[in-house]
């Protein structure tokens, strides 16, 4: 059984061998019930996005670690593959862009759910 950090750095490792481009991770365990890391990744073609989403599961399959959930595999635009303690988001740079994660899962909402938290005595 892996740790979340595990999983997050086998999750790495795979993005970064298949030459994934702009690797973000964003550690959300105090801001989240679901999950404890999102990981974003930028493919360059819908195939490379595709291509990159096959390694991070043929990755961690050598590990009997397989995703509860994958989503978008046949477009390739937006592949999201779902391991429960790590989420992996792998995006065209136009998709990205548009969605911003990065912005949404950020410092802000961190330091604005923290005092939400503190405001209600959690």
């Amino acid at each position: 059984m892996q740790t979340p950090e595990q999983l997050k750095d086998l999750i790495c490792e795979a993005l970064d061998d298949i030459q994934a481009q702009d690797i973000k991770v964003l550690e959300v365990t105090e801001i989240s019930s679901f999950t404890d890391y999102m990981i974003i990744a930028t493919g360059r073609s819908d195939r490379h996005v595709k291509a990159v989403a096959d390694a991070v599961m043929e990755k961690l399959l050598e590990q009997q670690i397989k995703p509860i959930g994958k989503e978008g595999i046949d477009t390739a635009q937006w592949v999201l593959l779902d391991f429960d303690d790590a989420i992996v988001h792998v995006m065209r740079q136009e998709t990205r862009e548009f969605y911003d994660l990065e912005g949404l899962w950020g410092e802000e909402v961190k330091r604005l759910v923290s005092q939400h938290r503190e405001k209600d005595g959690q």
